[in-house]
């Protein structure tokens, strides 16, 4: 069995798909459930449960340092609004594409709230997280649109133990928001690696400061 084991991989091997096999069979993104959200076109683990979409790395760094007294705001609402809302206290998010919102919210847990803002020249999108009587968070998540723009306006809106999330932040479009937050003090952690749907690497930066609500 053995033998025909070893000829049946050197098979594979000589035909260059023995490491998609492996795959396949047990990898690291098999036990992640990378192959069921690319099935699925949807971030979700191999329970199906959904995920934030960040790389495998950032997910498995934030999930154990999120705890039940924090509160996060979001631009962009998606299956991470669902992600976060298992493990904090509570989430709001502000999304442009009404649609999107009509699907998503069925699925919202009762500790979320997502509201609708159109991309206009009122700034009512970019706004909205100083709409509740200057709430601060615990943990902005800056994923939608203009995300300079809202690295740079919801800044002020972190509390003192507050972290800023930057997602896809390798595009050289958002060099000015990394840098803004570093002149006003804040150090940067970037997690790169595979995210789920799909195959290419991605990076997620964290900017935060001393006492931070993640134990960093």
């Amino acid at each position: 069995m053995k033998f025909l084991k070893k000829i049946v991989w050197k098979i594979l091997n000589i035909l260059r798909i023995d490491g998609i096999i492996q795959l396949q069979l047990k990898s690291g993104l098999k036990d992640d459930g990378w192959f069921e959200s690319f099935r699925t076109k949807k971030p979700i683990n191999k329970n199906g449960e959904p995920l934030a979409w960040y790389s495998y790395s950032f997910l498995k760094f934030l999930e154990n340092r999120l705890t039940s007294d924090l509160e996060v705001f979001e631009y962009g609402a998606g299956n991470s609004t669902i992600w976060y809302a298992k493990k904090v206290k509570f989430v709001k998010s502000v999304e442009n594409d009404k649609k999107w919102i009509d699907i998503l919210n069925p699925q919202l847990p009762k500790n979320t709230k997502v509201v609708y803002r159109e991309l206009n020249q009122t700034q009512d999108y970019l706004h909205e997280i100083a709409t509740d009587d200057n709430t601060k968070y615990d943990i902005i998540v800056v994923d939608g649109r203009r995300r300079n723009d809202c690295v740079m306006f919801s800044v002020d809106y972190l509390t003192e133990k507050g972290v800023m999330i930057l997602d896809n932040s390798e595009r050289e479009d958002y060099q000015p928001a990394k840098d803004f937050m570093k002149q006003k003090g804040f150090k940067q952690i970037d997690f790169w690696g595979m995210l789920p749907v799909v195959a290419n690497n991605n990076c997620t930066s964290v900017f935060y400061k001393s006492n931070n609500c993640l134990g960093i």
